[in-house]
């Protein structure tokens, strides 16, 4: 009969556990795919796992008042489907990402599986203290290098929207709205959001 072994003392992390997983660096998109379901926000970027803190309520609500406005207008022009986090999105072999809200039209829908997304049409991040520089930077260098059409970034700490659009494979900004405008986008004719409304 063989034993059971307890490695780490009761009320302890079971560091053990992480001997099974790979370093940061190392991550494989298999590796990924293995991981379990879960709510929390994992992404894989160059052999990196990128754990987001839970986000707050007020990024909630922001990300909760667009997709509902995104929604409305999607029901009634009948052009594509949206998402909200978490829904992997592959963006590229071994990056995988999970924007705040996604958007694919109808004619690229075959991207997509009941597992993951493929590069949508649009993605939307609203930002957070602990997501700024990765929605500024890294994220938004991996959505331009993808092809992702346009690209939204929601600042509920400075009350703005910040719409980027892509030409010639390169991030042009279109528009930044702040209090007591309305935000438009390029990409989907006629959507358009009220700044404060989303960030009340």
């Amino acid at each position: 009969m063989v034993q059971a072994v307890e490695i780490s003392p009761v009320g302890q992390p079971t560091i053990e556990i992480v001997s099974l997983f790979p370093k940061q660096g190392e991550w494989t998109e298999a590796d990924y795919f293995r991981l379990p379901e879960t709510n929390r926000i994992i992404e894989l970027s160059e052999g990196r796992l990128i754990i987001s803190p839970s986000p707050t309520e007020q990024h909630q609500e922001t990300v909760a008042n667009i997709f509902f406005m995104l929604r409305n207008y999607l029901l009634k022009h009948n052009i594509g489907k949206a998402l909200t986090a978490p829904m992997d999105t592959k963006l590229k072999k071994g990056i995988v990402r999970q924007p705040d809200i996604i958007f694919m039209s109808n004619e690229h829908l075959h991207r997509n599986t009941n597992k993951h997304w493929g590069i949508p049409d649009l993605a939307i991040e609203v930002t957070s203290h602990g997501t700024k520089r990765e929605d500024r930077k890294d994220k938004y260098n991996e959505y331009e290098k993808a092809g992702i059409k346009e690209y939204w970034i929601v600042d509920p700490d400075k009350q703005a929207i910040e719409v980027f659009t892509l030409e010639n494979k390169v991030y042009k900004i279109f528009g930044k709205w702040g209090s007591g405008e309305i935000a438009k986008s390029k990409l989907l004719d006629g959507f358009e959001v009220s700044v404060d409304e989303i960030m009340a």
